[in-house]
């Protein structure tokens, strides 16, 4: 896997274009703000200092790491942090850093702890924290032989953000089956009069596309208990498999529950075509939520598990690293960047971070109020795979499964030729 990913490292760096591994998640829907241009000192009188990069481009969590940064300050006045936040040049900026074996002394791993970056990250498991770690984030960050990679900030429970009002007026339950999905979409369109066109897609940012097709890959391949895990894996897999997933999308545009203008429409545009009930669903982060609140303040945002694809399972959420911290193998400020990670993971900072972002946390016995929390605590049970392309796709099919995904909404390939093309650029990037 290192050997594929050092050989993927330096063709990115040769044609300086990078496909970034954050955006294969959903991220906030309302625009980013201008990334940092340089570092943000916390501390210009201290004796060392220490160097942190973080991918975190929603300006309110900005604000609370600067805020803790600023206590750890108070308490380590002999300590100096220079954050940055890159915003979408973050992977770039990472990927020259790992060339060049010079990395920040704290960094985030944004979702690729172990197969990106283990080899440069230090073994953090005898922290005071590491015997925290949740039971759905502990394989993640934690190796075979024990290794703890990160300190996980948070966690993604990520599923489907609908509109909880609109659910109960037309006296419907969350949906446990994609058929029940589809039912329930279309009793939607039906009783609105046509005002509210369920899902929404762009084939401008066609993360929105990606992003079905990474989730209901799980509930297809992966939940069930006769699952194709393994043969993933293996590389045996049986591409035939993965027909039923472009023939379900092609047959929910084909029903008219897609907004119709999917290929010029832009994810910006969801907050507010969902604040004006056009829109039902929504596959988004949590960010998502203060998005819309800030348009309709009293809409009321729901989050509920990714239906399973037959009537035998059971929902699940696509989940995994979030945002994490990380210490350089290498970095000549060990003793200093473990305390920094340690002031993180105070419960009281780590509950400052949760409530911003609406996500879990990735430590035990950490308390958190916010909009979604009622949905965490409902849907406490419910099992967390690892998203689906980080853990059975090569490096570059996100990009692959998206635009594939536009072209057969389009019309310009089958669901059978939109199975092809995976199958053989899986194998091509396999071989790189």
């Amino acid at each position: 896997m290192l050997k594929k990913w050092k050989i993927s490292l330096a063709l990115t760096l040769v044609s300086a274009v990078a496909i970034s591994g954050c955006s294969q998640r959903p991220e906030s829907a309302s625009p980013a703000p201008a990334p940092s241009s340089g570092k943000e000192s916390s501390n210009s009188n201290a004796k060392k200092t220490l160097s942190m990069m973080i991918n975190v481009a929603d300006q309110p969590v900005q604000d609370v790491y600067r805020q803790i940064l600023n206590d750890f300050s108070k308490e380590n006045p002999d300590i100096a942090v220079n954050i940055q936040f890159p915003g979408s040049a973050y992977e770039n900026n990472m990927k020259v850093k790992m060339a060049a074996n010079d990395l920040p002394d704290v960094f985030d791993t944004h979702g690729w702890a172990q197969i990106r970056y283990g080899e440069y990250l230090a073994d953090l498991k005898d922290e005071p924290w590491a015997k925290q770690l949740t039971d759905t984030i502990q394989n993640v960050v934690t190796d075979k032989a024990g290794k703890v990679y990160v300190l996980p900030i948070s966690e993604a429970k990520d599923g489907i953000m609908y509109n909880v009002d609109m659910l109960k007026k037309y006296n419907l339950e969350p949906p446990q089956t994609f058929d029940d999905l589809i039912t329930v979409a279309e009793k939607i369109k039906k009783e609105s009069g046509g005002k509210t066109t369920p899902f929404f897609l762009s084939g401008i940012d066609e993360s929105t596309i990606g992003t079905y097709f990474d989730y209901f890959a799980n509930s297809l391949l992966i939940s069930p208990a006769s699952n194709s895990a393994d043969a993933l894996l293996k590389n045996t897999f049986d591409w035939n498999k993965w027909n039923p997933l472009p023939e379900k999308l092609l047959d929910i545009k084909n029903r008219g529950l897609i907004n119709e203008d999917f290929l010029t429409a832009k994810r910006s545009e969801i907050p507010a075509a969902f604040a004006a009930e056009k829109v039902a669903f929504v596959l988004l982060a949590p960010s998502f939520v203060d998005a819309v609140n800030k348009i309709k303040p009293d809409m009321k945002v729901g989050l509920m598990p990714i239906p399973s694809m037959s009537a035998d399972d059971k929902p699940n959420f696509s989940g995994g690293e979030r945002s994490t911290m990380g210490v350089w193998k290498d970095s000549k400020n060990m003793a200093e960047s473990k305390k920094l990670l340690q002031f993180f993971a105070k419960p009281a900072n780590m509950t400052k971070i949760a409530n911003v972002t609406k996500l879990q946390p990735g430590l035990k016995g950490i308390e958190s109020k916010h909009d979604l929390t009622e949905y965490y605590e409902r849907y406490a049970d419910i099992r967390v795979f690892p998203y689906f392309d980080r853990v059975y796709l090569p490096n570059g099919m996100w990009s692959v499964m998206s635009k594939s995904g536009t072209e057969l909404l389009a019309g310009r390939i089958t669901p059978k030729e939109y199975t092809a093309n995976m199958k053989q650029e899986v194998e091509r990037l396999r071989k790189n």
